[in-house]
């Protein structure tokens, strides 16, 4: 894809279409129960995904010899990936899409540690430099005239930015664990993609039915757009597997989290989100440190 490696090539396919869906989340969601969102909507993936796996798979859905550490690893990063996916979706729920997207995009700050205590990945100073890049996106993206320290009591206080840094971290774990099971667990993409799109509706069913909307038509007069998100991430997850199975996931992660800029230039743009200047300074801050982090 434009000269790019084919691994960076989905990344930054997979980048593209998350923005789009980020945006969508807040424009046309935003008022429905996490849990009633994520289910409804990774349902429909399921169904997307479906035929877009049979299509792309050329093997058997485990690798000979798959065992309880497989096991154990597709439990951890599909369990991360429900409440990743709930704190996103939460914390774009209650915030700006142009304040919360730089903010829970900064995932790699937490991929980079964990590459490099348990992986052994090398860290060189462009990249340290590039953690340190990413991680002023928060500060930036709380900034408001006043003190220095003003924008760190802001997030730590503000319940978007909580949930965002949260969703952060656990996609930090998610994404190292998606690298382990595709490169040296050898799963192939599809099968992690289609175990979570319907680990996650079987899972959040019986929540999601507690606060099922009651309102006119609810669900069902949405099920077009909820169709048309499905979509989206059935297609941009595809992607990011076929992204994570060949890159490592210090390179893959960064290049994937540029959704933010696509989620930021929307809301100021389509949504008039105020202070859309300053947040798109803190989406740049985000884009160089990942970027810094990447050719590092």
């Amino acid at each position: 894809m434009f000269g790019l490696e084919p691994g960076l090539g989905y990344a930054v396919a997979a980048s593209l279409i998350l923005g789009v869906y980020l945006f969508c989340i807040k424009r046309y969601f935003s008022d429905y129960p996490s849990t009633v969102y994520v289910t409804v909507t990774f349902a429909m993936s399921l169904l997307w995904y479906l035929p877009i796996a049979a299509v792309a798979s050329d093997g058997g859905l485990l690798p000979a010899g798959f065992g309880a550490p497989g096991v154990g690893m597709f439990a951890l990063t599909v369990g991360g990936s429900i409440l990743a996916f709930l704190a996103s979706f939460r914390a774009i729920a209650v915030g700006d899409v142009s304040y919360v997207a730089p903010i829970s995009k900064i995932v790699a700050v937490f991929v980079l540690p964990i590459e490099l205590v348990f992986l052994n990945e090398q860290l060189s100073a462009v990249q340290i430099a590039g953690v340190l890049v990413a991680t002023a996106a928060v500060y930036v993206a709380n900034y408001e005239p006043g003190k220095l320290l003003d924008p760190f009591v802001r997030a730590v206080h503000s319940r978007p930015a909580q949930l965002a840094l949260a969703s952060a971290a656990i996609f930090g774990v998610v994404d190292v664990g998606k690298r382990v099971l595709t490169q040296e667990l050898r799963v192939p993409p599809e099968t992690f993609n289609l175990v979570l799109f319907a680990a996650v509706p079987l899972t959040l069913a019986p929540l999601a039915a507690r606060r099922w909307p009651d309102r006119t038509g609810g669900v069902r007069s949405d099920l077009h757009l909820f169709a048309g998100v499905g979509l989206l991430l059935a297609v941009a997850e595809h992607f990011v597997m076929l992204a994570f199975s060949t890159l490592s996931a210090s390179l893959a992660s960064p290049v994937v989290n540029t959704q933010a800029v696509v989620a930021v230039l929307l809301g100021g743009v389509v949504l008039g989100e105020e202070n859309f200047r300053v947040r798109l300074v803190a989406a740049a801050f985000a884009i160089a440190g990942v970027t810094m982090i990447t050719v590092g």
